[in-house]
């Protein structure tokens, strides 16, 4: 019989989950992909969110090696007022713009996620945990925004929420 020195905790899969779900700029970044995909409709819906994701890993990648990035805080809380400003003005653009737009934000997030590996931590175990926590929050994301447009026709609850959410990421930004 195997025994595992570290199990799940020590093995970095619950601290890949923690990073985004508890980082207030990383989970409203994350809802915020679900929901601008929601109204883009379509082939958004899925192809915005695994755009994200499958960015997020090869930046995660480069995190966990070091690989020198620039202005990593500022482009994570720019992802938060960019796309809140996006779902605030709802305003359709072509898929594939949105996924190239969500791709470079998410190579700041994967970055953040990949660099902040707590030493110990099993690789493949922590990226497993932040890319389940964020399929998690997209789906968060795609649930407000179908729910919300059951509720209401127009969009204006939605827009209302994105420009909640880009007041802050201007907070984060800013520093206020």
């Amino acid at each position: 019989m195997v025994a595992n020195a570290h199990g799940v905790e020590g093995g970095g899969f619950i601290n890949g989950i923690k990073h985004p779900v508890f980082g207030i700029d990383h989970l409203l970044a994350m809802v915020a992909v679900g929901t601008l995909s929601v109204q883009l409709g379509g082939r958004a819906i899925w192809a915005v969110p695994l755009t994200f994701i499958s960015v997020m890993v090869i930046g995660g990648i480069m995190g966990m090696f070091g690989i020198p990035f620039f202005a990593l805080e500022t482009g994570i809380a720019l992802s938060v007022l960019v796309l809140g400003v996006a779902i605030a003005f709802d305003k359709k653009m072509p898929t594939i713009l949105s996924m190239l737009f969500v791709g470079f934000f998410a190579l700041f997030h994967g970055y953040a996620h990949g660099a902040e590996m707590p030493n110990l931590a099993t690789p493949a175990l922590y990226a497993a945990g932040f890319v389940l926590a964020t399929a998690f929050l997209h789906i968060v994301g795609i649930s407000i925004g179908t729910i919300s447009r059951q509720i209401s026709h127009d969009s204006m609850l939605l827009r209302f929420l994105g420009a909640g959410v880009a007041g802050i990421g201007f907070s984060i930004l800013f520093g206020l």
